[in-house]
């Protein structure tokens, strides 16, 4: 459905233009609370991550909803995965994040969850949108939406993760370093692995509105792998900046990413005899991931790149595991949404339950060579183009059923993704090569 302000998940984009701006943000909590109100008198949470333009945000949100008669409940800094689980917890109508993600400081967004932690129906979402367009009036004061900080959602949050973890893990004798990107997860990932006894190191962890995925966190792990390295660690752990992904290093300093964790905790599932009925990637999930799980017995399925489409897929094949290879993992026994910390402790708890490190528990997943290249165009391109398709079916002809092509439309920008993916290195970067040459001579 066309959507005018909403994209896969809310709005986001750089602040002070487009729809983050003070005056869209404030009309943007009305239009969520006069939906919200049809139903009689709701609540609706309000969480952010670091960044410095959370606070304006936060004050437009609030009094946007307080001006439809919608009470507030304030959680401050935490995880996005912290505020679809405080949502529920707190029998919430929505929860709303303020958060641009592994974005820089200078862009913003507004997503949401619905009253059991999963992302808004497409009929709210539009009811919403419908809202927006409307003048903004205001309730009577006797009926204005009242507003209450939650002092103690750190706390819930961090209980609840651990509550994810096998009964009695202790963490005693990890060597631990975490790199929480500045972000939401600066005061309560180090709380979690700490008190689950692992000797923990910490970066990332000094927020100051403007440092948030800096050079460091999931998007940025060169320095958490050296840092593994120099202090003899068993390994490291990275956050996004809203604490939804998680990448590995592992003892060595080698990256281990989503396709690989999602194996490891596949792989630990059958190892405690638990099911693992099938796995749900992407369509960017590595070959050499999805042929070591067929070598467990696990069945997997591509969906769309974004969680949003890879919990679709999870709910429709009755699935519990699912994720991307940038890091973002669902658990779907114990979350509604994709958590780094939950996934981190998947991962975690696979080490110490096996007595294997982290690099033997990656071994089985042979990574075939992927290569993307990003075509800018000029202008929207058919990619079922016939000489491209054509191109499209003698590259996969040489890659003789042993690897794979995906063309794909940037959603957000003017660009056409081109990936080759194969056994032979060499062979998949002149292929790839080839075919981003053909995108970019139609194209222009």
């Amino acid at each position: 459905m066309t959507r005018k302000y909403f994209g896969t998940d809310g709005v986001r984009g750089r602040v002070g233009e487009g729809a983050i701006t003070p005056e869209f943000v404030l009309k943007l909590g009305w239009a969520v609370g006069q939906v919200f109100a049809r139903e009689g008198r709701s609540k609706v949470l309000i969480g952010k991550d670091t960044r410095i333009s959370g606070y304006m945000f936060e004050s437009a949100l609030e009094a946007g909803l307080v001006a439809a008669g919608v009470d507030v409940l304030l959680l401050g800094p935490m995880p996005t995965p912290a505020i679809a689980y405080l949502t529920r917890t707190f029998q919430a109508r929505a929860g709303i994040v303020i958060s641009a993600s592994h974005n820089p400081y200078y862009d913003n967004g507004i997503k949401f969850f619905s009253a059991d932690g999963t992302k808004l129906p497409d009929e709210l979402e539009l009811a919403i949108e419908e809202a927006i367009d409307v003048s903004m009036t205001t309730v009577e004061s006797a009926q204005l939406g009242k507003v209450r900080r939650i002092d103690d959602a750190a706390g819930r949050y961090i209980e609840y993760c651990k509550s994810t973890a096998q009964t009695g893990l202790s963490l005693a004798g990890l060597k631990i370093v975490l790199d929480c990107a500045n972000g939401a997860t600066y005061h309560v990932a180090p709380a979690v692995f700490a008190e689950l006894g692992a000797e923990v190191i910490v970066m990332g962890v000094s927020p100051d509105g403007l440092n948030i995925n800096a050079n460091v966190g999931s998007t940025h792990p060169t320095e958490l792998q050296s840092r593994v390295v120099q202090e003899c660690a068993d390994f490291g752990i990275a956050f996004d900046g809203d604490g939804d992904r998680v990448l590995f290093a592992d003892a060595s300093g080698d990256l281990v990413d989503g396709d690989e964790i999602l194996y490891i905790i596949a792989a630990e599932r059958l190892r405690r005899g638990k099911e693992c009925s099938g796995v749900v990637g992407t369509l960017m999930s590595n070959l050499g991931f999805e042929l070591a799980l067929k070598a467990l017995g696990i069945a997997f399925e591509r969906a769309n790149v974004g969680d949003r489409y890879v919990k679709e897929r999870m709910n429709e094949l009755d699935w519990q595991l699912g994720g991307e290879n940038s890091g973002h993992i669902i658990c779907g026994d114990v979350s509604t949404t994709g958590d780094g910390v939950v996934a981190a402790l998947k991962v975690v708890q696979a080490v110490v339950g096996s007595g294997k490190s982290l690099h033997e528990l990656r071994r089985p997943v042979s990574k075939f060579p992927q290569i993307m290249q990003n075509i800018r165009i000029q202008k929207p391109m058919d990619l079922n183009h016939a000489e491209l398709r054509a191109e499209v079916d003698q590259v996969e002809l040489e890659l003789a059923g042993r690897g794979r092509v995906l063309l794909r439309a940037s959603g957000t920008e003017p660009l056409v993704r081109v990936m080759v993916e194969g056994e032979n290195a060499a062979q998949v970067a002149d292929l790839c090569q080839r075919l981003a040459g053909k995108v970019q001579k139609l194209s222009s």
